[in-house]
């Protein structure tokens, strides 16, 4: 048991991370269950994903409202365990390690010297000396190298990934299907915690930490269980859901996407997430993240004035069309009803409420700067108990 014991939507070539052909692609546990119901595959982070089934919109808004099962098979999953396995985290990861409590996650970046963000990731609490950590699939190897060439040599580190699948079970009907498969009640699972539970007689841990904004969890299990679960949760009347709908999801959220809003070349504190960059203690590209000197962009969101969306790569522009910005991420943003799109500017732009001119392939577009996230709705953070 691994460790535990649509075309005019989204831009298709921001799926298009790796080069290799369909056949070099890996699958995940539950590609057949995709190829069954339809669905349109395309590659991501070295796998090939499902896009979309019955429509990206469709997927969108029913985890806002009701619920919809997500395959995140292709994520990474690492144990790292040993007495020096606090120190070793906290010499690589930005965030505070030694005060995450047993059963809880917390989110950080893992950086170069550079102060170039190699991963963001999630690290989870499986004991005093024991951690499991959750990374993209894409940067998986990488990671792995990385984090060790940079372990004590006492410190074990295992890549799990293969043995482990995910399922991200998302929206506000998402507890009462949980707690009709679970064994255990989940009621009093708070946000960014997790836990041991059983379903059809397998162990499996349960997690909140809801990459849509909305109430979630995501379940680690075998393959075998993960089939099961995704069937059962299909047969209760949930949507299955695909990329297109994660990313506007987490677009409306303002949520970063390593590769588009993290990247190696990108100082991780112009991204503006230095609530996870702690200031107390030397990591890995700690003091080029403590420079203020060296940030000269910042992060923002952009709201604009209809549907018509700017794409990751577009340029903002200034009066005279000199280039001041990039857009990393851009999409109509169904529960608006409106395009947003997330971009560095320069840092003189980012002020909210300021107006940018975004340059796109086909016009200039009028846009607002504002503080994400984009929709304010979202259910992730209230008690599982509002829904049961």
């Amino acid at each position: 048991m691994p460790l535990l014991a649509f075309k005019n939507l989204l831009p298709y070539d921001c799926f298009m991370v790796d080069r290799a052909s369909h056949a070099e692609r890996r699958r995940t546990f539950l590609y057949e269950n995709h190829i069954t119901a339809d669905a349109r595959m395309g590659p991501f982070g070295g796998f090939l994903m499902p896009i979309q089934y019955e429509g990206i919109i469709r997927e969108h808004h029913s985890t806002r409202e009701s619920a919809t099962i997500f395959d995140t098979c292709h994520m990474g999953e690492f144990r790292i365990e040993g007495d020096d396995a606090v120190s070793d985290l906290e010499r690589i990861i930005t965030c505070h390690i030694a005060s995450i409590a047993l059963g809880q996650c917390r989110y950080g970046l893992m950086c170069n010297e550079k102060g170039g963000v190699i991963d963001d990731l999630l690290i989870y609490r499986l004991s005093d000396k024991a951690f499991m950590i959750v990374v993209n699939a894409a940067t998986q190897d990488d990671d792995f190298a990385w984090i060790e060439s940079h372990i004590s040599p006492s410190t074990r580190l295992e890549n799990q990934s293969a043995a482990t699948a995910k399922l991200d079970l998302q929206g506000p009907d998402s507890p009462r299907i949980m707690q009709e498969l679970m064994e255990r009640s989940i009621d009093a699972l708070n946000y960014y915690r997790f836990m041991d539970n059983k379903y059809a007689d397998d162990t499996v841990l349960v997690s909140r930490t809801g990459y849509t904004g909305e109430m979630g969890f995501e379940l680690y299990c075998d393959s075998e269980t993960a089939i099961r679960f995704w069937d059962d949760c299909l047969e209760l009347g949930v949507l299955p859901a695909g990329l297109g709908a994660r990313d506007t999801l987490r677009l409306e959220m303002g949520f970063p996407l390593y590769g588009h809003e993290l990247t190696l070349d990108r100082n991780a504190a112009e991204a503006g997430f230095t609530k996870h960059v702690v200031t107390d203690r030397v990591f890995i590209g700690s003091e080029i993240l403590g420079d203020h000197s060296l940030r000269t962009e910042s992060l923002v969101g952009i709201v604009f004035e209809d549907r018509r969306a700017a794409r990751a790569g577009d340029t903002v522009i200034d009066e005279s069309d000199s280039v001041v910005g990039t857009v990393t991420s851009g999409s109509f943003a169904p529960s608006l009803g409106r395009a947003v799109a997330m971009s560095y500017v320069s840092s003189s732009l980012a002020q909210e409420n300021h107006v940018v001119r975004v340059r796109t392939a086909r016009e200039v577009l009028l846009g607002t700067v504002v503080r994400p996230p984009f929709y304010k709705e979202a259910t992730a953070r209230r008690r599982v108990a509002d829904f049961l």
